[in-house]
Formats: C-alpha cells, sequence, structure tokens
C-alpha cells in the first residue's frame, strides 16, 4: 500500500504546484505584456541501496509561455508594444539587468521612466531620466523625444532610446518578480532592427476562461488522489484484519 500512498501523495504535490502556476496567471489575465507560467511534470528516481524501483513526479513552473498577447491602441504617449520577440531592457530591484514586455511606462516625481510595476527603464547610457518638459513622445524606434517647458512643439529635443534585447539563441528564465533573465547569468544583446507600436499596449497572453478549465481539472485530480489515499487507507486496515489471530 505504500507504493499507493507514495505515488498519490506526489501527484497532490503536483496539483498543488500546477493550481498555484495556474492562479497567478489568473491574477495576471490583465497585467501588461504578462506571460503566463507553465508547470510542467517530471521524473525523479529516488536513490540509494539497492536497484532504482520507484520515481516520484515532480512538479512545478519550468517556463513562461512566450507567444504574444493582443495589441490595443491607447492614444497614451508613453505606452509602448514590443514588436515581435524583442524585450525591453529593464533594472530589476537588485541592481541587475532584467528584460520584459511590459510597455505601460511611467514618470516618477523625479523624472525616472519605469514600468508600470516600478522598474526603471534601460537607455543608452543607463537607467532614462526625463528633463521637465510640455510633451513627451516615442517613436517606432524606441527614441524618446521631448519638448522643453516653454520650448518650440516644432522641434522637439533626442533625450535618450529605449534599449531593445533578442531572445533569439538564448536560453531565458523567468523569475519571481515577472521579470526574464538570462539562464545562468549573463545579458541579452542589444536588438537595433527591433521596432515599437506606439500609443500602444500589450495584453496579457492569459486566456482567462482556459485557465479556469485548468484550475477545475487540477482540482479534480486533487480529489482523485486525495480519494486514492483514502481507498489505500482502508484496503490497509481490511488486511489488517484479515491478518489478525481468531480469540
Amino acid at each position: 500500500m505504500d507504493r499507493l500512498i507514495y505515488t498519490s501523495l506526489t501527484a497532490m504535490r503536483g496539483s498543488m504546484a500546477r493550481q498555484t502556476a495556474i492562479a497567478n496567471n489568473l491574477a495576471n489575465a490583465q497585467t501588461p505584456g504578462f506571460r503566463a507560467d507553465m508547470a510542467e511534470a517530471q521524473s525523479l528516481w529516488l536513490k540509494g541501496e539497492g536497484f532504482d524501483t520507484r520515481a516520484v513526479a515532480s512538479e512545478e513552473v519550468l517556463g513562461a509561455d512566450m507567444k504574444a498577447g493582443t495589441i490595443t491602441q491607447t492614444g497614451r504617449d508613453l505606452d509602448v508594444a514590443v514588436q515581435g520577440d524583442a524585450l525591453l531592457v529593464v533594472q530589476a530591484k537588485n541592481g541587475e539587468e532584467a528584460y520584459t514586455r511590459r510597455g505601460d511606462l511611467q514618470l516618477s516625481p523625479s523624472g525616472l521612466l519605469t514600468t508600470g510595476d516600478g522598474s526603471p527603464v534601460q537607455g543608452a547610457q543607463g537607467p532614462i531620466t526625463i528633463p521637465p518638459a510640455d510633451s513627451i513622445s516615442i517613436d517606432a524606434e524606441g527614441r524618446i523625444w521631448v519638448v522643453p517647458n516653454g520650448g518650440d512643439p516644432q522641434n522637439p529635443q533626442e533625450v535618450d532610446r529605449l534599449r531593445m534585447a533578442t531572445p533569439a539563441g538564448s536560453d531565458v528564465v523567468k523569475g519571481i518578480d515577472g521579470l526574464f533573465r538570462v539562464k545562468g547569468g549573463g545579458i541579452l544583446p542589444d536588438d537595433p532592427e527591433a521596432r515599437l507600436v506606439t500609443r500602444s499596449i500589450e495584453g496579457s497572453n492569459v486566456a482567462a476562461t482556459t485557465a479556469l478549465v485548468e484550475m477545475i481539472e487540477a482540482s479534480r485530480s486533487w480529489d482523485t488522489q486525495l480519494k486514492m489515499i483514502t481507498d489505500a487507507r482502508d484496503m490497509d486496515s481490511a488486511t489488517a484484519n484479515l491478518m489478525q489471530l481468531p480469540r
């Protein structure tokens, strides 16, 4: 009976990990540029003396769904959507370089340009700071133009350019902060051919209806494994009763 119990136990752990990933996806169904977590199962052999006769299933988040989300026009000057598979370069909280598809750019009170979650956006010389201006615009190549306070609207000035990197040929992984990094360390090369859709934003690639169906399936899987453990306990009790000597 122990094999059945441990099989069900590992399956329940996998269902919990799957439910966690799906819940995170549902929570970010409206987050700009969000890439859905993908939970996958793999076999882990139990090591010890003798032969390897048992393997348990380990299901965890091993990657992200990189398909593009829907691009929607907003008319907002600081909203940008990255075309193709390029990534915006940002600075993570620990100071290292990271990458994102989130394009709802914001200006902090000090003029620092950040994504909607507060990550500083990187330019040619590091984090981008915008001086006080009457207007700000971003073109398809990522160049940032401003009209200084009291300046000529017909003569905007370029202050910096958004850095965009290509993940082609590199193994990128998604962190718990939602940012992408190169697996094992390192940085991605800049992509000079990357282009933006201006005054638009890319939505999350999470399909809420699909995620809800997956959540129901994961919940039913949990219930099934719980019933198997209950059945194993009942069979073990019945076997123990059969082995008892009559008085």
